[in-house]
């Protein structure tokens, strides 16, 4: 947890909560991560799956629904049920962000924590244990990264604009006049990280036109958000979480200004 003397988590017991858990989450992530982690695919094309993100889920379920057990519960590795839609708060996770990164000896996975609300985030955490950050925000409260407040940054200008997106999403076919603008292109496995560093200002936007699992993208969603940033679907609208099937359609993450610029380009 923050020192004594470090920024107030914001006011909110999830957060402090969620943080925790996360850090619980780390330590047993790396124990598998440097035995060297072995990854399979999940039927249905749903992607791979490790025996840390197994134990991560596991976890994490126990500790969080111990804590709130009056939460709902959707996570990446967990079968799904209906009652969560019942519940007036939903834990919504990913127990690793980034697998193959994560199988393959990279560095840049994380845990994605969230609390949503009747369909909004209200507290969420993204933590990278070997990148030693830990991106929280409640809302109304702001966003931090570790001990400091973070924004998203101001830029206006759409050209040369850096932007965190795979090549994909520069297919001309998403854009209007059959090109995409000039965009300074970056990536990084992790979808929860792209957001928080669009969020922390280190790059102007991060944008993904094609749906996304809410476990993904929701406590990315608020950090940016509350560090200043507009975040909408691919359509511009506000996303809207614990969803039946849990999908977002798009996300795209940018200070007001250039969020709109992308807006008008996009098909």
């Amino acid at each position: 947890m923050p020192a004594p003397d470090a920024a107030p988590v914001a006011g909110d017991d999830d957060v402090s909560l969620l943080l925790e858990a996360a850090r619980a989450a780390g330590e047993i992530a790396l124990r598998h991560f440097r035995a060297g982690p072995k990854a399979v695919e999940k039927p249905g094309g749903l992607g791979p799956v490790t025996e840390a993100d197994l134990e991560v889920d596991r976890m994490l379920r126990e500790t969080l629904r111990a804590a709130r057990p009056d939460y709902g519960w959707l996570s990446e590795e967990s079968v799904d049920g209906p009652e969560r839609l019942a519940a007036g708060r939903v834990f919504i996770v990913d127990p690793i962000d980034g697998t193959r990164a994560f199988a393959s000896g990279q560095r840049a996975w994380a845990h994605s924590l969230a609390v949503a609300e009747r369909g909004r985030i209200v507290a969420g955490v993204v933590h990278l244990p070997l990148l030693e950050r830990s991106y929280r925000a409640a809302a109304g409260s702001g966003a931090w990264m570790n001990d400091a407040p973070i924004t998203a940054s101001p830029r206006t200008d759409l050209d040369d604009a850096r932007v965190l997106a795979t090549a994909a999403q520069l297919d001309p076919r998403h854009w209007r006049g059959g090109a995409a603008p000039r965009l300074e292109r970056h990536m990084r496995p992790s979808l929860a990280y792209r957001l928080c560093l669009a969020a922390e200002g280190r790059f102007d936007a991060m944008l993904t036109f094609r749906d996304c699992w809410e476990w993904d993208v929701a406590a990315g969603d608020l950090i940016a958000r509350e560090a200043g940033a507009t975040v909408t679907t691919r359509a511009g609208a506000a996303a809207v979480y614990n969803n039946p099937r849990p999908l977002v359609a798009g996300m795209i993450v940018a200070g007001p200004a250039l969020h709109a610029a992308l807006l008008a380009r996009i098909t």
